[in-house]
């Protein structure tokens, strides 16, 4: 490792809701970062003066801290260890695995001069329980694992320069992997990360999702898993899954694959995104896109040769992009085709983004506009592409997608 990556979108974050009255929950992908992001926030507070006795951090992946331990024993535990007077800051890491969490949660909230802080690698963390007895008092911080610039800076790469060679570099990051210890293990080796991605897929399969909901039939999720990796970018829908599954030899009912889905995006391994009907500005129910959390998972999941598909490959990387820049995103729907990307920016404006890896035809630049060109309101409309030479058209915006990523 070259170096400790800040994350300082997330860290400005949680500096601006610190102290507030308002739980703050971490969320994302099991070594997204989570618990490094929340360990360098303590180191800041220690930095900033707060005595370390007022600290405590549970990391609840050690079995010493959650095996013979209950919510109650918990609460007492760290109550116990409170100072009076001033602000003690709790940490609660990985807290689902805790059960009932949510009740100790909420007595910490309720008491006073506690300011707390937890992370989850599941979206349920949020749903049910939790959401219902905390509903106004909690702000989520969702993280996701490396972007294109923190690649980069984690690699040691003065991305402001000229003349860097961006493909190969969009090469490397798409091919190793943006999880942060595989990142750092990259210096040694691709079969280093293989091995660590590896190893961290069949651990969030085995142990966050087949254990934790009792999946009996491993294949068959196994097998859905694979085909979503295989379609990435592509309008998919549980019924059709379970047709292509069925002409496999493979019965599999699309109630199972719909909650298959469902488990899989609950646990940030898939994002989806829906579709939106522009002109009837609604959104539509069927044929939504999935997103990997991380495109190096793609040589785990499906074996892919490295410049294979490469398209859908870049769109995987803006939609995670725009995510991170906090953007509400949909597939956008029209008549004759669609727009890859309809968002909704932090200033609450429309946007549109098309992504096309090149476009060095007439006939390429003519399909990737003919969406875009169709729209007849005055919302900014882009078009990322690899293209070194890029030029508007009518309105459009056309954008090199490296520039972009990296905020140039």
């Amino acid at each position: 490792m070259k170096q400790l990556i800040q994350r300082q979108e997330y860290n400005k974050k949680l500096w601006f809701y610190k102290d507030q009255d308002l739980i703050k929950v971490v969320t994302g992908m099991r070594r997204s970062g989570k618990s490094t992001l929340l360990e360098l926030f303590r180191l800041q507070l220690i930095d900033s003066g707060v005595p370390q006795n007022k600290i405590q951090f549970y990391n609840f992946e050690l079995p010493e801290n959650y095996l013979q331990k209950t919510w109650e024993t918990l609460y007492f535990e760290i109550k116990a260890k409170l100072q009076p007077d001033s602000n003690n800051y709790i940490f609660l890491d990985e807290i689902q695995n805790i059960k009932d969490f949510e009740k100790l949660v909420d007595g910490l909230f309720v008491t006073p001069n506690t300011d707390v802080y937890i992370t989850g690698s599941n979206a349920n963390l949020l749903s049910s329980e939790l959401a219902t007895l905390l509903s106004g008092r909690y702000i989520e911080i969702s993280i996701l694992p490396f972007s294109f610039a923190e690649y980069l800076e984690m690699k040691g790469v003065n991305f402001l320069q000229k003349y860097l060679n961006y493909e190969i570099l969009f090469y490397n990051f798409v091919n190793e992997t943006s999880i942060p210890k595989g990142v750092a293990l990259s210096d040694m080796g691709y079969d280093k990360v293989f091995e660590y991605l590896e190893a961290l897929y069949a651990t969030i399969i085995e142990k966050d999702i087949m254990q934790r909901h009792r999946i009996q039939d491993k294949r068959a999720f196994a097998n859905i898993v694979k085909f979503m990796a295989s379609h990435i970018g592509s309008p998919l829908s549980p019924s059709g899954i379970a047709k292509v599954l069925k002409a496999e030899n493979q019965s599999v009912h699309h109630q199972t694959v719909e909650k298959f889905i469902a488990i899989l995006v609950e646990s940030f391994v898939f994002y989806v995104v829906h579709r939106f009907d522009i002109k009837g500005k609604k959104q539509l129910a069927t044929q939504e896109k999935y997103y990997l959390v991380d495109v190096g998972l793609l040589n785990i999941l499906v074996g892919r040769e490295k410049n294979a598909d490469r398209g859908h490959i870049l769109e995987n990387v803006v939609f995670l992009e725009l995510l991170r820049r906090g953007y509400k995103i949909w597939t956008g729907s029209i008549r004759d085709g669609e727009i890859d990307f309809t968002v909704k920016n932090i200033s609450g404006e429309i946007e549109y983004y098309q992504v096309a890896w090149n476009v060095t035809t007439i006939e390429t630049a003519q399909r990737e506009l003919k969406s875009l060109t169709s729209l007849k309101d005055n919302y900014p409309k882009y078009l990322l592409t690899t293209d070194s030479f890029t030029q508007n058209y009518n309105g459009i915006i056309h954008k090199n997608v490296f520039e972009w990523l990296l905020k140039k």
